[in-house]
């Protein structure tokens, strides 16, 4: 869907206050200078990037990234409304490819004609296919066109890297409590485009709930407090409206939790519960494994993140760490949620609570490494398998010394030829493993005593 900051013409001014009354609350609270924008302060401000930009009207092309309701639309429409350059919007799950063409034959006409530039805004971007987003490849690059891009969506994983490189990317957070809290007041007292018209009585412990239910989401806290607000005047303005703890909550109907279970927050999360096991903080894994449950996560995602956990950092360290994430992954199967929830609190708070060591990991990575990038080492003679008719005849497995025929059940021989092999595993002093290391080092002594005259079996 394509729209110009001109469209407004097409309407008489009492056509244009009907249509703009009947947008819902958060849309008609839309910022309409740079000083009324709320939020973004990291890029957005006096002396940031992006505001240098608009002043010096040397606007390039951009790309917002963030969750819904922090800003992205808002501060394009700002932007449109700052810049000197002709501003078109397009909906990227309604447009076609020959929309964007007809966009930038208009955007050529406008510039040879005029020397005026065109700011193109694009909602969703990352709806955009790949072909759709080549087409404005050499527009932007050549400056024809000044792109807008909002997405909520990781960019680099939606957005074509070349159109990444012509772009300035601005990531948007959460908004805080006390802006949310701004908005909800600006709202209140606002009679031109808020609630101000009502006789309204506010409770600032109502107006608190919004702000921490809605979860940084201006447009969630606005729509709140307009549901709220219209269920109790009925287009009356004049008749008294309580606004209070109860209300809010009833019109809130609870927290809704932003979780995509194939974006960034799924693969966030995964990272934020393994790292916090691996760092163990029983406190901050228990509450990443939550978010994860309450957000949708399959569990058996989840078991799975705890059992590689288990193996890479605790490993041998506290070999009982596998052993009961190997039974939170059986258990996610097997009862599912939402009672699978205990026991995989249980394996992730025993990992996250055992001691540390990645030294099996270590091990097969460097192993691996070995065996892909050295040369192959053939398996010796002597430890072939020898369980079949002509084996021995070719001396397989005839020198093979079998370990428990000797004293302590261990005799020195040969298991990676000519010492072409490294040394892999490197137990460390912690947990069970330091019993690991304190054995090899046993061994280790017993060979040296070997070496000095030839073993006898018991």
């Amino acid at each position: 869907m394509q729209r110009k900051d001109s469209d407004k013409t097409l309407f008489s001014g009492s056509e244009r206050v009907n249509i703009d009354s009947a947008a819902p609350l958060a849309v008609r609270m839309r910022p309409r200078t740079l000083e009324e924008f709320v939020g973004q302060k990291h890029f957005f401000g006096p002396g940031r990037l992006l505001s240098r930009m608009l002043e010096a009207d040397s606007l390039s092309s951009l790309l917002f990234f963030g969750p819904p309701g922090v800003g992205k639309t808002s501060l394009a429409m700002v932007i449109a409304n700052h810049t000197k350059a002709e501003f078109v919007y397009l909906s990227a799950p309604s447009a076609t490819v020959k929309d964007i063409r007809n966009i930038i034959l208009q955007a050529r006409d406008r510039l040879a004609g005029s020397g005026k530039r065109t700011v193109l805004f694009i909602d969703e971007l990352h709806r955009f296919n790949r072909a759709q987003q080549d087409v404005l490849l050499d527009d932007v690059e050549s400056g024809v066109l000044i792109l807008i891009g909002a997405t909520t969506e990781n960019p680099f994983f939606s957005i074509n890297s070349p159109l990444i490189s012509r772009s300035t990317i601005f990531q948007f957070q959460p908004l805080a409590e006390d802006q949310i809290m701004l908005l909800l007041k600006s709202a209140l007292s606002s009679k031109e485009r808020g609630l101000g018209k009502f006789d309204i009585e506010t409770d600032e412990k109502a107006l608190k709930y919004l702000a921490v239910l809605s979860d940084g989401d201006a447009r969630r806290a606005l729509s709140a407090l307009e549901v709220g607000v219209l269920s109790q005047a009925a287009g009356d303005t004049k008749r008294k409206v309580k606004f209070d703890l109860a209300v809010a909550k009833d019109s809130i109907q609870g927290k809704q939790m932003g979780y995509d279970g194939t974006g960034d927050t799924h693969y966030d999360l995964a990272s934020a519960l393994q790292k916090s096991m691996r760092g163990s903080d029983p406190d901050a894994t228990i509450y990443w494994l939550a978010r994860m449950i309450v957000g949708g996560e399959d569990s058996r995602f989840i078991a799975r993140r705890i059992a590689v956990c288990a193996a890479e950092d605790v490993g041998n360290a506290d070999p009982m760490a596998t052993v009961l994430a190997a039974s939170a992954v059986q258990l996610s199967e097997f009862i599912g949620l939402p009672e699978a929830q205990i026991p995989l609190a249980q394996a992730a708070l025993y990992v996250a609570c055992a001691p540390k060591s990645n030294s099996c990991a270590g091990a097969i990575w460097q192993a691996v490494s070995d065996v892909k990038e050295k040369p192959t080492i053939n398996v010796p003679k002597h430890l072939k398998d020898s369980h079949y008719g002509g084996a021995k005849k070719m001396g397989f497995g005839r020198d093979y010394k079998y370990p428990h025929s000797y004293k302590d059940g261990f005799v020195v021989q040969e298991y990676l030829p000519g010492g072409k092999g490294g040394q892999y595993y490197h137990p460390k002093e912690i947990g069970q493993e330091k019993n690991i290391k304190r054995y090899l080092q046993k061994l280790k002594t017993l060979i040296n005593n070997m070496q000095t005259g030839p073993p006898k079996p018991d």
